[in-house]
């Protein structure tokens, strides 16, 4: 079943998430893990989306590649639509041939992710024998030509190495060219710069750049961090509780951010420039129990803006003319926002966040 040589259709994209709600059936109850997600990428197109841990960022990204254990695992409503086919409605089988060839994912930890007794050069050619039907020499070489391009020194040797026998970074840089082996329209890259320094992250992030420009790829970037996103994201999706609470251009989410959510996670960046001893702007509380969701805005608990309309009523989804949107009762009120938000929203992500070493205030690694 090949796709990525298919046109998407008029009037599609190259994938939409409608509506997606995966419910996670337990003894303790229901969990809503992804509670109405909806976006629509295209080619070319990075996808930012951030949030706290438990916020269901990992498990959208699972649902679309067919990876979620059913049960206890439910899709309770909605659709993910990968040029203009439904994936739900695809058996298993054609789900294994667009997995690791059309769609492609970089999981957050390599050293969990790779399988420790295989050669890194096996690893990375399973999924060209598989996909292109490579013998075990062309996958070999083909091994090589990945891991040169992604910058592993003395390849030729490296590809017969194991997991254990490199680095974090490097076994980042071996999960990114796994996912990329195959020329994946659709890059998914969970937490990819995670418990690396600063210069490694801006590495990967330029890697994947690099990667995007040449083949045309979508990226979709899971993360917690602001800034990682800043400088490379087109779209920016903010999520809490399972759910979008903000979602917009990156323009629109630095230099015009309606909900509180996202403020407290500008907020909550470090303003290294402005005053290194200045504390952090934490936001208070913990996420909820998505077993237990509050009943109104789920966020409302930890919101400092709160009020009783906040604690007793679910607020719908605003939309402006461009597409931003907002699930906040007080984001469509101009004085509310221009009162509240904060400023220089850009400039403190980008002073804290990979974009600067990509822009070459990073030293070698």
């Amino acid at each position: 079943m090949d796709l990525k040589n298919q046109p998407v259709p008029e009037g599609s994209h190259l994938l939409e998430v409608d509506d997606l709600k995966m419910y996670f059936h337990t003894q303790d109850g229901v969990v809503k893990a992804v509670d109405g997600v909806s976006y629509n990428l295209d080619r070319g197109e990075t996808l930012g989306v951030v949030g706290e841990s438990g916020s269901g960022k990992s498990v959208t990204a699972m649902t679309i590649m067919g990876l979620i254990d059913m049960p206890p695992g439910k899709i309770e409503g909605g659709d993910v639509r990968y040029r203009g086919l439904s994936l739900f409605e695809m058996t298993e089988k054609q789900m294994q041939d667009i997995r690791g060839n059309d769609i492609a994912m970089v999981f957050q930890d390599p050293m969990t992710s790779l399988n420790p007794v295989y050669t890194i050069g096996r690893q990375l050619g399973e999924g060209l024998r598989l996909h292109r039907g490579y013998s075990k020499e062309q996958a070999t070489k083909r091994a090589i030509e990945l891991l040169d391009m992604v910058g592993i020194p003395n390849p030729e040797q490296r590809v017969k190495d194991y997991p254990h026998q490199f680095s974090g970074g490097m076994r980042q840089r071996v999960m990114i060219a796994m996912a990329l082996a195959c020329d994946p329209d659709i890059l998914i890259a969970d937490e990819p710069t995670t418990a690396l320094d600063v210069t490694i992250q801006a590495q990967i992030i330029e890697l994947m750049q690099e990667m995007q420009e040449k083949n045309g790829n979508a990226i979709i970037m899971i993360t917690h961090d602001l800034g990682v996103v800043a400088d490379v994201a087109d779209k920016i999706m903010v999520m809490y509780a399972g759910r979008p609470v903000e979602f917009g251009t990156a323009d629109e989410i630095f230099y015009n951010p309606v909900h509180p959510y996202t403020w407290g996670l500008v907020r909550s960046i470090p303003e290294a420039l402005v005053d290194e001893k200045k504390p952090l702007t934490p936001i208070k509380g913990n996420p909820p129990s998505l077993v237990n969701v509050p009943k109104g805005c789920s966020f409302s608990p930890r919101c400092p803006y709160a009020t009783d309309r906040c604690r007793n009523e679910r607020p719908d989804t605003y939309t402006t003319e461009t597409g931003h949107y907002s699930r906040c009762h007080y984001s469509m009120d101009p004085e509310f926002v221009a009162k509240n938000a904060p400023t220089n929203s850009r400039r403190r992500a980008e002073e804290n966040g990979a974009a600067d070493a990509v822009a070459g205030k990073g030293g070698e690694a």
